[in-house]
């Protein structure tokens, strides 16, 4: 069985592409050769990453989901014996949402022998509403087949709410029996390990190419390993639902 990741928020630059990329290089670094799909129409970062050879596919027409582009998505991960992880645009969150669930998709890929796996982005300050709007939308909308991972991504703020942390809001409470795994990105100081990790995702490098990169300062790629670190350890500790 294939689990097909798909990472899914209506806020834009709030990680997406970022979730995508260090899934699909953690599974690179067990050995694993993911297929790794971008259908963002509009700010295709995922696919800027050369080394995860990520496939870019299309979906929209317009401001609606192309029913062919579609069907050759269905196509390209139907058969496939690898995990799939696919980075859509905030642009394509209501569409391509409302096309998953009026299509049965997730009943579809089970019936393939495949898992649904659905990714969504929590983050602070004044785009934490609109995340955790998205978040209820997805949840409410999606069926039980589709497993939810919730990753909190404090790069915009703390993700607290009148004192309360996500785990403890109302938001969650209601809907905690659909989550299958939370996972906690560390806050990252602005000036070095936030500055180092937002150059290298700019630029589009692994973290294998930044550590290979001798032009990088040793302290620079010091912190780097230390940010893929945490991160690996961070999946590993809900393998049971990402691998």
């Amino acid at each position: 069985m294939a689990k097909i990741h798909m990472i899914l928020q209506g806020k834009g630059g709030v990680g997406k592409s970022f979730i995508a990329a260090t899934l699909a290089q953690h599974k690179f670094a067990k050995g694993k050769n993911p297929l790794c799909i971008d259908t963002d129409p509009v700010n295709a970062t995922f696919h800027g990453f050369k080394k995860l050879n990520v496939h870019r596919i299309n979906v929209m027409n317009n401001d609606e989901i192309d029913p062919r582009k579609f069907d050759d998505l269905i196509e390209l991960i139907a058969n496939t014996e690898n995990d799939v992880i696919i980075d859509n645009g905030a642009s394509t969150f209501v569409p391509m949402s409302h096309y998953l669930i009026s299509n049965q998709i997730p009943v579809l890929l089970l019936d393939m022998g495949h898992e649904l796996v659905v990714h969504t982005v929590i983050t602070g300050s004044q785009a934490m509403l609109d995340t955790l709007n998205g978040f209820a939308h997805l949840v409410k909308q999606f069926p039980e087949e589709a497993l939810f991972v919730v990753w909190l991504n404090p790069y915009w703020g703390e993700i607290t709410m009148n004192g309360k942390r996500f785990e403890d809001m109302k938001v969650y409470q209601d809907n905690k029996k659909r989550v299958s795994a939370i996972i906690r990105v560390p806050h990252y100081k602005a000036e070095t390990f936030g500055k180092d990790l937002s150059e290298i995702l700019q630029s589009k490098q692994t973290f294998s190419e930044a550590l290979e990169d001798n032009n990088l300062p040793i302290m620079v790629r010091q912190r780097l390993n230390i940010i893929k670190k945490q991160l690996f350890a961070s999946i590993e500790n809900v393998a049971a639902v990402l691998t």
